[in-house]
């Protein structure tokens, strides 16, 4: 019970910090509403349902991108992840609670992009849905990591983009499978395993990251 009530004091710190200074989310809102309407205007009104999911899915990972940048930049700059490596908390603690509230500021742009998306392009399936449930969890583990390692350097706003844009492939490969391919619960199996995998592989090594 003191790990969950760990988690969700430092979620709750992320998501009020947030709500006062309505830096992240907004930013992250006008992002995906932008991308979608230029996407709407440069794709072909022939183009194939592959082609606009497929958009989806790329405005949805840069804007979680956007996001998580900045997650751990208050962090660092304020020196408040020095004093939560040295309170008596258990480390992975601090990366579950970022790893909720940004799971809370993609769901919220999601639910602007998601109905955005049906009305340019193409309607939403519950396949679609299911798999954007699934990429947020993985999209939200692994960036919560890689923020931490990018925020530790000086080029963080570069060193960030290379080390996630590799690593989201699989996320774009299965979510645009679920939406559009033969076989959607293939794909989706497929996004549940990377989550676990890589939500796994963060919550074990995030302790020797924040301490080096």
């Amino acid at each position: 019970m003191t790990y969950a009530r760990d988690v969700v004091a430092l979620a709750r710190k992320d998501l009020l910090l947030e709500l006062r200074a309505r830096e992240t989310l907004p930013a992250m809102l006008l992002f995906v509403l932008a991308t979608l309407v230029a996407f709407r205007f440069a794709l072909p009104s022939d183009a194939s349902e592959r082609a606009s999911i497929g958009l989806l899915w790329v405005a949805i990972l840069f804007t979680a991108l956007l996001g998580i940048t900045r997650a751990f930049i208050p962090e660092r700059e304020q020196r408040v992840l020095d004093g939560l490596v040295l309170s008596p908390v258990d480390r992975s603690a601090i990366w579950l609670g970022k790893v909720v509230a940004t799971l809370a500021f993609l769901g919220a742009a999601e639910l602007v992009a998601l109905p955005a998306f049906g009305l340019f392009f193409d309607s939403v399936t519950w396949t679609t849905v299911a798999a954007v449930v699934l990429a947020d969890i993985g999209i939200c583990a692994v960036g919560a990591i890689l923020a931490a390692m990018a925020a530790a350097g000086r080029a963080r706003e570069l060193l960030f983009p290379v080390l996630f844009l590799p690593l989201s492939i699989p996320i774009l490969v299965g979510g645009v499978g679920a939406a559009v391919g033969d076989d959607p619960a293939r794909y989706l199996a497929f996004l549940a395993l990377y989550d676990a995998v890589f939500a796994i592989l963060a919550w074990a090594s995030f302790e020797y990251v924040v301490t080096e």
